[in-house]
């Protein structure tokens, strides 16, 4: 399971950081008719290298604050890698 806080609307699509105990996650796509879902499955799926039939958004599927399911045995959630500042 991941703890997302996403924000919808970027300019690109990429880890921020840490929001509270959630991971923070900028995606360049609307929040219109789940298209900010679907773009975070694909940014989580290629980040991840797992395919996108693995994921799951499990909570707050109309919500910034998210936890995503991810049903793959392959799946290292250590490549979402924090930037540095």
């Amino acid at each position: 399971m991941l703890d997302l806080h996403v924000q919808p609307g970027a300019k690109k699509s990429e880890v921020v950081g840490l929001h509270g105990d959630a991971l923070k996650l900028r995606i360049a796509s609307p929040p219109v008719d789940g298209r900010a879902n679907a773009a975070l499955i694909t940014f989580l799926a290629a980040a991840l290298e797992v395919p996108k039939q693995s994921f799951a958004v499990v909570r707050g599927e109309t919500s910034r604050r998210k936890t995503v399911r991810v049903a793959h045995p392959g799946a290292n959630p250590g490549r979402l890698q924090i930037p540095e500042k």
